[in-house]
């Protein structure tokens, strides 16, 4: 028998839409109109969810502020500032202690509460004198049902062992990024060097820096070699591009640097694909991408210009679908108030299966259209709805 998760089919609403579904305003106060749109019965003949609607989503400003309230959980005070990651010109090519020698002194450990009896450590890499620091978002937040949940307390710990409480400035979920600064009331902080990963071959060597399974191994040297550039991978629903490294990477290596041959940051680890079948195949996100985004963060808390739909979601794959006698889809978990699927009227347990005419089966395949549009777009939707 195929397991879904808890409660999930006691969860699928059983109602149908009947009649006109109200307006509603944008935030350009213009009224637009939800239009309905009735299926027949589905492959398998079933009843049980014979009609659809066809919602038009509006990726408002508003929407685009709830994003920063709701995806983040806090923002930053504007600051204007020029790129924090500035990239170097490749100079003498070093051996794997000297390269150790340089950079060690930039990677820092990150300790996350989350509550009395729940705290988590990373890794972060200084990228400036005055305390900023990259590290990954789930180094400093909490994900669940779609609710990105901030640390309540960060401390960073430097490679002299010295403590500092650390403020966030802003976390991205989507490309796992998180910035957050310490306050040295003077002090210098040792700033790492960064590379361009776009001049990055593979075979070449590869270094990681980082604290596995916390602090008590703070500081291991790691190394192997690029082992494949722009490898698409799906994280958390989202396809990332990232770089592929044998050198290991271990929980509590997140957020710390992959470094090439002049001790340059080219990427910053984030994950491993664990398997029995398969040994060092550890990901980083190139610095190329990351920084635009690390900017962002410093400047604004958040990610300028991305639409958000504002739910989270579980695939119904094949095998569960035939099961529950439900259609092949995305099942919505949870709704986030105010957000884009709020204001156009999808509920709870609504089943999405197409965007823009495009078959959906999975989250991934979701976000995949959805970032064909920008904030203040319109995309349309279809979602199933289970009959009384």
């Amino acid at each position: 028998m195929p397991v879904l998760s808890q409660n999930f089919k006691t969860k699928i609403i059983n109602k149908i839409f009947s009649g006109k579904i109200p307006p509603y305003k944008n935030c350009s106060g213009e009224y637009v109109m939800k239009n309905l749109a009735l299926f027949g019965k589905n492959n398998s003949g079933s009843a049980a969810l014979s009609r659809a609607a066809a919602l038009i989503f509006v990726l408002t400003v508003c929407g685009l502020f709830c994003l920063r309230l709701s995806e983040e959980g806090f923002s930053a005070e504007s600051v204007d500032v020029k790129s924090t990651v500035t990239l170097s010109k490749e100079d003498t090519e070093l051996s794997v202690p000297e390269i150790v020698k340089k950079a060690k002194p930039s990677v820092v450990g990150i300790s996350s509460a989350f509550g009395e009896d729940s705290v988590g450590t990373g890794t972060g890499i200084i990228m400036s004198a005055d305390g900023y620091i990259v590290t990954n978002a789930h180094v400093v937040q909490n994900s669940s049902d779609g609710k990105h949940t901030p640390a309540e307390s960060v401390t960073v710990v430097l490679a002299d062992k010295s403590e500092y409480p650390a403020q966030i400035i802003g976390a991205d979920s989507r490309t796992d990024l998180a910035v957050v600064k310490i306050n040295g009331k003077g002090k210098n902080f040792s700033a790492a060097e960064f590379g361009d990963s776009g001049r990055l071959a593979e075979g070449e060597l590869a270094v990681a820096i980082g604290n596995p399974l916390g602090f008590e191994l703070y500081g291991s040297i790691t190394c192997g070699i690029i082992s494949a550039l722009d490898r698409t991978i799906t994280i958390d629903e989202y396809e990332m591009t990232l770089i592929q490294t044998d050198a290991a990477i271990n929980p509590g290596n997140s957020g710390g640097p992959l470094l090439n041959r002049f001790g340059q940051v080219v990427g910053i680890n984030s994950s491993k694909i664990i398997s029995d079948h398969a040994e060092g195949l550890g990901f980083a996100i190139p610095i190329s991408s990351a920084r635009p985004v690390i900017d962002d963060l410093i400047e604004n808390g958040y990610v300028t210009g991305r639409p958000r739909i504002g739910i989270s979601g579980e695939d119904i794959g094949e095998e569960n679908a035939r099961y529950y006698d439900l259609p092949e889809g995305v099942y919505v978990r949870f709704i986030e108030k105010n957000s884009a699927a709020d204001s156009a009227g999808i509920e709870v347990g609504d089943i999405i299966v197409a965007a823009e005419g495009e078959i959906i089966k999975t989250m991934a395949e979701l976000n995949k259209v959805k970032e064909r549009f920008g904030s203040g777009d319109e995309m349309t939707v279809t979602v199933f709805r289970g009959e009384e």
